[in-house]
């Protein structure tokens, strides 16, 4: 105890004082290099001391301050849905090492190979669908950087434009589910993440259409910036190519409908699918879904039929690429959304279908296995460092008081309620620069969250009034959007960081960080259409 009181002039009563030095260390241990997590960690232990002593925060070992802060971690490290994020990752290590993401790539682009910035907008569709897959977004930049760059480059596309185009759809796995930051939200706030993960789904999909009108209208403007690839007189054009498209949807949708009347009459046999009170019917399962279903069943056969079976199977050859995808996709999020599994064992059976669909194709090898899954414990670990490290921060600083000091500070602003939350987009935006979301997420949200609840619900937006039971998951979203941005903003854009590792050497840095410059504009456009119009995110709660 004589030992520790010599440390007694380390202790810090002012939280003002307290959060300055908080901010001034972070910063300067981030810039000399320091790892975020051990950061957070080591500043955890210094607002402890600096706040209640040495005396207090190691006179007892296993009570006081410092065993709140281990409980703090505990609770995060036991939480169930956690263990979603390495499958989730693993699966994604999977696909990228996989040729089923090569596959969609080219069927794709058979369809849209004749279209002016075809390939650009052939990458975002590609980007949209991986992320509605796994939801990572390293892996995202650098499977398109592997597969689209060289194409576009090879056919004369604009530097700037496909650099962009690549690293803006790649990261839409940060707003498109199973979007991981958003399950890191739900876990920090306790937010429900289905409720997050179907509130975020229009305006993911609005960024990325965002995206592909861009393409559009600029290479239709300018069409030097995306020449058209040379054509090949023996592939299908214009009518009969559309005839393909709707003749392989018909064939693709005659399976999927197979598959849930199957399902419906499965319930129907074995009576889960009465109405009862207070219980949600199942999606597609009920019995007075059987007459739309074999409704739906018969058209699908009908066009094939008109379509003609030469168009339907050449359609098919052409579009074949995209069906282990869409399974994918229907494994995780359709368990999600009906009701079959919780968001971890989705994940789980998504891994099982990504493995099962490469022992099917013959390409997953104890190699690929291998690599994955040490991919994924060097990703998890990282992760998981900066998870205990910045929990064990925000709990040191809830200790001391910040979260109060912070709130009383921007109320004692006076500031509209729209100027509130536009500050806190702005000190979104600034530490998206700066850290990794996870940090982000668990030092920040605990502090602005409470303040956002508290804010009069009908001032937030211009239009529409947003329901109070939503405002938790407004704020979620419009975080994950913010972090959206945070991907591609110098000077740590990790973006470009991901794209430098597999482009060629002729492409810089600076280069990459010039190529995000309209897509930057197209995500703060995004932003603001969520402030705007805050109860857009409820159209499908």
């Amino acid at each position: 105890m004589e030992f520790l009181a010599m440390f007694s002039w380390m202790k810090v009563g002012d939280v003002a004082t307290l959060s300055l030095i908080l901010l001034l260390g972070m910063f300067f241990l981030l810039a000399i290099g320091m790892p975020l997590g051990f950061a957070s960690a080591f500043l955890a232990v210094a607002v402890i001391v600096m706040k209640f002593g040495p005396e207090v925060s190691f006179g007892r070992f296993g009570s006081g301050p410092m065993s709140i802060l281990a409980q703090a971690v505990y609770r995060q490290m036991t939480n169930y849905v956690l263990i979603s994020v390495p499958l989730f990752i693993f699966m994604a290590s999977l696909l990228e090492r996989s040729g089923i993401a090569r596959d969609m790539y080219n069927s794709l682009n058979m369809w849209l190979s004749r279209t002016r910035g075809g390939i650009a907008i052939v990458t975002s569709i590609m980007a949209v669908i991986m992320a509605a897959m796994s939801g990572i977004i390293g892996g995202e930049v650098v499977l398109l950087g592997l597969i689209a760059l060289p194409q576009m480059l090879r056919l004369g596309y604009n530097q700037n434009l496909a650099i962009g185009t690549i690293c803006a759809s790649g990261s839409l796995g940060t707003m498109i589910p199973p979007s991981i930051v958003l399950i890191f939200y739900g876990l920090v706030t306790e937010t429900s993440i289905k409720a997050l993960f179907t509130a975020s789904f229009l305006p993911g999909f609005m960024l990325a259409s965002f995206f592909i009108i861009y393409i559009v209208v600029r290479t239709n403007l300018n069409p030097s910036l995306a020449p058209l690839p040379e054509e090949d007189p023996d592939a299908p054009k214009g009518k009969q190519k559309f005839l393909m498209f709707v003749g392989f949807l018909s064939r693709f949708g005659l399976w999927i409908l197979g598959a849930l009347i199957l399902r419906n009459l499965f319930f129907t046999a074995m009576g889960q699918n009465t109405v009862a009170e207070g219980v949600d019917p199942i999606a597609l399962g009920m019995v007075s879904d059987l007459p739309w279903l074999f409704g739906a069943l018969v058209l699908a056969g009908v066009l094939m039929f008109l379509i003609g079976k030469e168009r339907v199977n050449t359609g098919w050859d052409m579009g074949k690429g995209l069906i282990a995808p869409v399974v994918v996709i229907g494994v995780v999020l359709g368990s999600i959304y009906m009701g079959i599994t919780g968001i971890t064992e989705a994940a789980g059976m998504g891994v099982v279908a990504v493995f099962t669909i490469g022992l099917i194709r013959r390409e997953m090898t104890f190699e690929i296995v291998w690599d994955s899954l040490m991919r994924t414990l060097k990703s998890t670990g990282t992760i998981i460092w900066v998870t205990i490290g910045a929990a064990s921060l925000a709990a040191a600083y809830t200790l001391a008081g910040g979260p109060t000091y912070v709130a009383n500070m921007i109320v004692a602003a006076e500031l509209p309620t729209m100027g509130i939350i536009l500050v806190m987009m702005v000190i979104f935006l600034i530490m998206g620069m700066f850290m990794d979301w996870v940090g982000i997420v668990l030092l920040i949200m605990p502090v602005f969250l409470p303040i956002v609840l508290k804010l009069p619900v009908e001032e937030i937006g211009v239009f529409g009034e947003l329901n109070p039971r939503h405002v938790a998951i407004w704020f979620g979203v419009v975080f994950c959007m913010n972090m959206q941005v945070s991907f591609l903003s110098p000077p740590f854009g990790p973006a470009a960081f991901y794209l430098k590792s597999v482009a060629p050497p002729h492409i810089s840095l600076t280069a990459i960080f010039r190529g995000f410059l309209p897509f930057i504009v197209l995500q703060l456009l995004a932003l603001s259409v969520l402030l705007i119009w805050p109860n857009i995110i409820s159209i499908f709660l």
